[in-house]
C-alpha cells in the first residue's frame, strides 16, 4: 500500500473547486466541520456507552466516548507520524503527510459509533438475534420475481426464500461499525443521497473489517474477517473506496490506530464511570488486579500499575482530598492511558512492514504488555459494571423496546411500496420513519429487482431504529404502548 493512494481526498461526489475562494482548509479539516454540525453526530449524546438512560452528567455516553476516542486518535496519529519520519525512514512518506494522518484519525475516532443502535452494543445483539428468529418466518404477501429454487414464487413465500443469502447474512450479522458507513455515505441527508459525503481516505479508516457478510470468519487468525464491514447494499461505495485507496481487500493501516484508541478510551474509561456509579471500589480494583496472574514478564508491568494505584491513593491522602480512591482511581487512568498510547504508537513501528503489506491480522496492543493491562480492565468492567443490576434491568428492557419496534416495523416495511394495501396499523408504522430515510430508499431502490427492494426495505427499518437515541426508543415503545 502506497500513503499517496492511502491518503486519497476525493469524495464520492467530486465537489467542484471554486476559483478565488478564500478556504485554505485541507479536505480532512472540511471533513472534520462536516461531523461536528450534524444532527448524527449529536444524537451520540443520548446514546449509551456502558449505563443506559443515566441521570449523571459524569459518566460517559456514546458522544463523549467518540470525543475521547478522537482525541487519542490524534496523539497517536502524532507519534506514529513522527516515528515513520525519524525512525522508519519511509522515504515515501511526505512531511505534509503527519498532518492529514492526524486530520483523518480525529475525524474518524469521532465517527466510529455513529452507526450504533440505541443500548449500545446490547442493541446490536437484540437486532441480529431477532432477524435470526424470525427472517425465516415472515412471508411476502406476493413476489413477482425468481426465488433461489427457480420458480414463479406466488401468495405467502418466505423472506429466506426470496432474499439472497448476502442479504439473510447482513441482518443475521448486524454491526453497529457496517451502519457507521451507511449513516454516513447515505443516510444523513445533508445536499443529497451522499450523505456527509466525506472523503475515501477517512471512509476507509471507518471500516474496521473489509469483508462482506458472506466472508465472515469468526476463527481466522486476522481480525479483519472476524465480522463484516459493508452492507450488500453499499457493495458499489466499498469497492469505490477500496480501489481509489489502494487497499484490494486489506485494511487501511489507519484503521489499526483508530482501533487501538477506542481499546483504550473505552477499557479505561469503563473503570473510571464504574467507580462513580459505585459498582467498584477502590479497595475492590486493587483486589482485582492482585488477582490476576501473568508470565512472569507480564507480571512486573502488572506489579508496577498496582503500585501506581496505590502511590495515587497516598497522593490523595497527603493533599487531603475528599475521595482518596476518586483521585487515585482517577489520575491512576491517565497514566495506564498514557502508557497504552506508548506501547500502541511502538507497535505499529515494530509492525510498520506487515502492515503496509496487508499481513498484519492483529490488534497493535497484542502481545505487548498493553494486551496483558486492556484484558485485566476488562475483565474487571464486565464483573462489576455490565453484571450491574441496574444494567441487567436496562437491558431487559431494552430487548422488549427494540422488539416490539422490531416486531411492528419490519411486517410494515415488506410491503410497503409494493403495490398492496397496507393495513392501517401498517400505514402508521410506516409514517414514523423520517421522510429522508424514505427518500433514500426510493433513491437507492429505483431499477432495482424485487428481491433487492425488500431486501432495501427491511434496511430502511434497521436505518429508523439505529439512528434513534436511547430516550426517543423508550418513549415511542411507551407512547404506542399507551404507557404515557
Amino acid at each position: 500500500m502506497e500513503w499517496n493512494k492511502l491518503l486519497c481526498g476525493d469524495r464520492i461526489r467530486p465537489i467542484a473547486k471554486r476559483e478565488g475562494s478564500n478556504d485554505l482548509r485541507s479536505e480532512f479539516e472540511k471533513d472534520y466541520h462536516r461531523i461536528i454540525g450534524s444532527a448524527s453526530f449529536r444524537r451520540l449524546q443520548d446514546k449509551t456507552q456502558v449505563f443506559p438512560l443515566d441521570q449523571s452528567d459524569f459518566v460517559r455516553t456514546r458522544l463523549t466516548h467518540s470525543l475521547e476516542v478522537s482525541s487519542f486518535c490524534k496523539s497517536l496519529g502524532q507519534n506514529i507520524a513522527r516515528k515513520i519520519l525519524t525512525e522508519i525512514g519511509d522515504e515515501s512518506f511526505d512531511i505534509s503527510y503527519q498532518q492529514d494522518i492526524c486530520d483523518i484519525l480525529q475525524c474518524a475516532g469521532l465517527l466510529h459509533d455513529i452507526g450504533n443502535p440505541p443500548f449500545g452494543h446490547f442493541g446490536e445483539t437484540v437486532i441480529r438475534e431477532w432477524f435470526r428468529e424470525n427472517l425465516p418466518k415472515l412471508k411476502v404477501l406476493r413476489f413477482s420475481g425468481n426465488n433461489r429454487d427457480g420458480h414463479n414464487a406466488e401468495d405467502g413465500v418466505s423472506l429466506d426464500e426470496v432474499l439472497s443469502p448476502q442479504m439473510q447474512n447482513d441482518f443475521y450479522n448486524f454491526e453497529g461499525n457496517t451502519q457507521a458507513l451507511r449513516v454516513v455515505t447515505k443516510l444523513h441527508y445533508l445536499v443529497d443521497e451522499h450523505g456527509m459525503n466525506l472523503t475515501k481516505a477517512l471512509l476507509a479508516t471507518i471500516i474496521k473489517y473489509p469483508v462482506s457478510s458472506m466472508d465472515i470468519d469468526k476463527k481466522s487468525d486476522d481480525i479483519c474477517r472476524h465480522k463484516m464491514g459493508y452492507y450488500y447494499a453499499d457493495r458499489d461505495i466499498f469497492n469505490d473506496i477500496e480501489e481509489s485507496c489502494g487497499l484490494n481487500g486489506r485494511r487501511h493501516p489507519l484503521t489499526y490506530i483508530l482501533e487501538a484508541a477506542d481499546d483504550i478510551a473505552y477499557r479505561t474509561a469503563d473503570i473510571e464511570d464504574a467507580y462513580k456509579k459505585g459498582c467498584l471500589s477502590f479497595d475492590t480494583l486493587v483486589r482485582e488486579l492482585e488477582k490476576r496472574v501473568y508470565e512472569d514478564q507480564s507480571d512486573v508491568v502488572y506489579r508496577q500499575l498496582i503500585d501506581t494505584l496505590k502511590y495515587r491513593y497516598g497522593k490523595g491522602i497527603e493533599k487531603g482530598v475528599h475521595d482518596p480512591g476518586a483521585y487515585a482511581v482517577q489520575n491512576w487512568i491517565i497514566a495506564v492511558q498514557g502508557k497504552l498510547i506508548y506501547l500502541a504508537t511502538n507497535s505499529f513501528a515494530n509492525n510498520y512492514k506487515e502492515i503496509m503489506d496487508g499481513s498484519f491480522g492483529s490488534e497493535l496492543l497484542e502481545g505487548t504488555e498493553g494486551k496483558h493491562i486492556v484484558d485485566a480492565l476488562g475483565d474487571i468492567a464486565i464483573k462489576y459494571a455490565f453484571n450491574a443490576e441496574p444494567i441487567l434491568k436496562i437491558e431487559v428492557s431494552a430487548d422488549m423496546i427494540l422488539t416490539f419496534l422490531l416486531d411492528r416495523m419490519v411486517p410494515a416495511a415488506i410491503h410497503y411500496d409494493t403495490g398492496e394495501k397496507l393495513r392501517p396499523i401498517d400505514s402508521r408504522m410506516i409514517s414514523f420513519i423520517s421522510d429522508n430515510y424514505k427518500t433514500i430508499y426510493h433513491i437507492y431502490s429505483e431499477g432495482k429487482s424485487e428481491e433487492e427492494k425488500l431486501y432495501l426495505r427491511l434496511l430502511l427499518v434497521t436505518d429508523y431504529i439505529c439512528g434513534m437515541t436511547d430516550s426517543y426508543a423508550k418513549r415511542l415503545y411507551q407512547e404506542l404502548n399507551g404507557l404515557m
